[in-house]
């Protein structure tokens, strides 16, 4: 008797025959994945169940909610390079919206964005997808196998032996998020010129789809790791939240914007609540060569305890570590390209 799930059944844990019965059923779902054939079989749909699975044991998802995430993405090409030898094209778009076929899962679109996501075509682009799509979401009792280990190993090894049974080997013990760790040592550790040269190279290595995948990762960890190294606190305001759940309150600031220099680099960012964000990036505020505030002239602003002047030619907080000091060459370039606004 094939299981079929009960949509009002509770999401409690699962014991005993009834979870044999329910583990049966997703391994049964996991070994018919409806994929293109050509070539083999397209293997991105047991990619990203992998990529997903490594996600719940690492703790990086708690729910049955699936959202696009940096790290989500730097699992998908991780664990590619280990498992595929054919030559079909490593893209996250492909398999995330046509899992939309499968059982269990279900995609949720952002609000009007519901006759979007019915274009198949618009959905393999990445940008479209992460614009379109607010979440997928897999059935609870498959999240609820999930928690466990002892599931996890069983999905893991269905997919590994049914889809990958000649390269299974290359993932033993491979947990580690091998792609974004790379990434994220780039981001930390190059030289802005070096780093520059890098993603231009990749700009002109990758097409559109790719590169749009490689900015969106990139991006995820400055955005992660620019808050983390000013502790979470806004490097002008000295504003801090410690919050008990995973949010922020301070953003990633760019000194001179990716699309101008390519450059994702530490030295290329600062932490700033987001009104001070704003003011910084339209040039109502600058840092000159002190690390020391700048406030534009041209502006009138009512008292408020929110206000800009306040900031006036004060220095701003600066990373424990010296190697992650913001770049005076940054700053004043940011003052030189807000000139008009700033005198």
């Amino acid at each position: 008797m094939v299981y079929r799930k009960n949509e009002n059944q509770s999401t409690c844990s699962l014991r005993g025959k009834d979870k044999i019965k329910k583990l049966s059923y997703y391994v049964n779902a996991f070994q018919k994945l409806r994929r293109d054939y050509k070539k083999g079989g397209a293997p991105h749909k047991p990619i990203l169940l992998l990529s997903i699975i490594q996600a719940y044991e690492n703790e990086l998802i708690t729910t049955n909610k699936i959202y696009i995430t940096p790290e989500l993405v730097g699992f998908f090409k991780s664990t590619w390079a280990a498992l595929v030898r054919t030559d079909h094209d490593l893209k996250f778009a492909l398999p995330f919206y046509p899992m939309n076929s499968e059982p269990f899962w279900k995609i949720i679109p952002n609000a009007g964005c519901e006759k979007w996501i019915s274009s198949k075509g618009s959905m393999r682009s990445f940008n479209n997808l992460n614009v379109a799509v607010a979440y997928a979401e897999i059935d609870s009792e498959l999240f609820e196998l999930l928690k466990e280990k002892e599931n996890r190993e069983i999905l893991k090894q269905t997919l590994l032996e049914k889809y990958f049974p000649e390269t299974k080997g290359n993932y033993t013990d491979h947990n580690e998020n091998d792609y974004l760790n790379n990434v994220k040592s780039e981001i930390l550790e190059e030289e802005s010129a070096e780093y520059r040269t890098h993603v231009q190279e990749l700009k002109k290595k990758l097409d559109e789809e790719n590169y749009q995948e490689e900015i969106y990762l990139r991006g995820g960890i400055f955005k992660r790791e620019i808050p983390k190294i000013y502790n979470n606190t806004c490097c002008i305001s000295g504003f801090r939240v410690d919050a008990t759940i995973n949010i922020s309150m301070i953003d990633a600031c760019h000194i001179v914007p990716l699309s101008e220099s390519y450059d994702d680099t530490i030295k290329n960012g600062i932490a700033l609540c987001p009104n001070l964000h704003r003011a910084f990036d339209r040039g109502l505020i600058a840092i000159d060569d002190n690390y020391r505030v700048i406030v534009s002239k041209k502006f009138v602003e009512s008292k408020s305890i929110y206000s800009l002047r306040q900031f006036e030619g004060n220095m701003i907080l600066l990373p424990a570590e010296e190697k992650f000091y913001p770049s005076i060459e940054n700053f004043y370039q940011h003052r030189k390209y807000h000139k008009d606004s700033l005198s």
